[in-house]
This record gives C-alpha cells, sequence and structure tokens, in this order.
C-alpha cells in the first residue's frame, strides 16, 4: 500500500498585514510608534482625559495644549502632581490603575495607543524598551524634584518652577504658561495669593518680566538660579 503524504498548508497573510508588521519594524523611537499608530483625540479645557483609580489601559502623547496631573484630598484641596506639555508622553504607571486623574488644561490634542501593544512591542525591540525605561526613569526623576520643591521657600518653589518650565519649553527666555496661576500654586503647594506676590516681587527686581498674566519673561537667568536655592 501506498502512503500518501499530505503536503503542508501554507498560511497566506493578507497583504495589509504585511504591511503594518514592515510598518511596526520601521519605528525608530517610542514618540515615533505612537505618532505612527496613536489615535488622536481632542479634549476641551478642563475635561479630565482619564481617572483617579480607573485602569491603566493605554499611553498618552501630547500633542497640543497641556495636561496636569491632579487629585483631590480629603479635605477638599487639590493636588497637582506635575504637568505635561506638547511632546511629552504620560500615563506611565508602576501597577495597573492611575494614581492621579488627567485632565486637559486647555484646548488639548492627545495621541492615544494601547499599553498592552506597546508592552509587547517593547519585548521585541531593544531600542523601544530601553526608551521605554528611559520615560519611566524620567517620570520618577520629575516626582523626585517635585518633593525636593516642595521643601523649599516660596520664593524658590516659584523660581525653580519657571525655570523648569523653561527647560522643558526649551525656551530662551520667554515662556507662555498654559496653566493658571491657581494650577501653579496647587502644583507648588501654595495660595494662588503668595503666587502672584512672589512674581510680582522677581518683576520689581527686574529678574523676570510679565508682559501677560501668562507670559514670563526671564531677565536675569543667573539672578534666578541663585535665589532656586
Amino acid at each position: 500500500m501506498i502512503t500518501e503524504t499530505a503536503a503542508p498548508s501554507v498560511h497566506k497573510v493578507h497583504p495589509a498585514v504585511v504591511m503594518a508588521r514592515q510598518a511596526v519594524s520601521d519605528v525608530e523611537s517610542l514618540s515615533s510608534y505612537i505618532d505612527q499608530f496613536g489615535t488622536p483625540m481632542s479634549f476641551g479645557a478642563n475635561t479630565e482625559i482619564y481617572g483617579e483609580g480607573e485602569p491603566a489601559e493605554y499611553l498618552y502623547k501630547v500633542v497640543g495644549g497641556a495636561v496636569r496631573m491632579c487629585r483631590i484630598l480629603a479635605d477638599g484641596r487639590r493636588q497637582i502632581g506635575s504637568f505635561y506639555l506638547p511632546g511629552e508622553v504620560f500615563g506611565l504607571e508602576s501597577g495597573d490603575d492611575h494614581t492621579f486623574s488627567a485632565e486637559a488644561i486647555a484646548n488639548s490634542r492627545i495621541l492615544v495607543v494601547r499599553r498592552s501593544a506597546l508592552l509587547a512591542l517593547a519585548g521585541r525591540d531593544r531600542a523601544i524598551a530601553n526608551e521605554l525605561w528611559t520615560t519611566t526613569c524620567r517620570e520618577l526623576r520629575m516626582a523626585q524634584n517635585h518633593i525636593l520643591m516642595l521643601i523649599k521657600t516660596a520664593k524658590e518653589r516659584v523660581v525653580a518652577f519657571l525655570l523648569e518650565m523653561a527647560e522643558r519649553a526649551s525656551s530662551s527666555g520667554q515662556i507662555e504658561l498654559p496653566m493658571s496661576r491657581q494650577d501653579i500654586a496647587d502644583y507648588l503647594g501654595l495660595t494662588i495669593e503668595t503666587v502672584s506676590r512672589t512674581l510680582t516681587e522677581l518683576a520689581r527686581t527686574a529678574a523676570i518680566e510679565l508682559p501677560a498674566t501668562r507670559c514670563v519673561v526671564l531677565r536675569n537667568r543667573a539672578a534666578l538660579a541663585r535665589l532656586e536655592g
């Protein structure tokens, strides 16, 4: 008796799937991956993007506008943990749930990608994994700097905040702040009156200039650096 051996079947992959896989393999960075595969979403000013305690299923990148991370304390006070500006990624968590709520400060455009898809890619691509690790370390450093900022004097906190915003916005002198003075106060653990009074004092000494409520011009960086403490 002659036994016929069946030829192995060949699974045909749809050309669109092949192209998608090729596109992923061509991704050079975490940011470019989000740019290519992120879903664009728009949020109005003071709109919640996600809430504290919700599952951390997505990662986000600010395209336009700005975002604040906040929570309401037991006594009703609002605590702001961080701000995110255009080009920055947020939503990274060490656990499965978000520890802060994310809100759009102004009308904002956000790109959204699934956390599971990004982690799967990081498992295959060492460069993406390294960049994800670097982004996580940057988040930790920002949190540490914020903690250290809160033990400084009111003037030192305000100055440190201005210098941080200038660095993150890659500004040589003029900063357009997307957040309100109340936001700044809640981030620095101060009252809005203290923030306003400190900015006025800095302007009076010519360290800064305040051409508009949310516009700050750094006139004397050396003096500000000395005041930062």
